[in-house]
């Protein structure tokens, strides 16, 4: 039971004492970036989509 009880001691010190957390504006800029990586992602995957199904309908199965 001891271990158990000082491993949650070691882990709330851990985490209060040493660990650095980001600041609102960090955290901010971090949200931004994924946000418009996704995007681009996405933009990317529906161009290439967009693309093959064009291909696929008017030059490999034409109606």
């Amino acid at each position: 039971m001891n271990n158990i009880v000082a491993y949650f001691k070691e882990t709330y010190d851990e985490l209060v004492h040493k660990v650095s957390w980001p600041t609102y504006s960090e955290l901010t800029n971090s949200a931004v970036v994924v946000l418009y990586a996704s995007l681009l992602i996405a933009l990317v995957v529906f161009a290439m989509d967009f693309c093959f199904q064009n291909v696929m309908e008017k030059i490999i199965y034409p109606h």
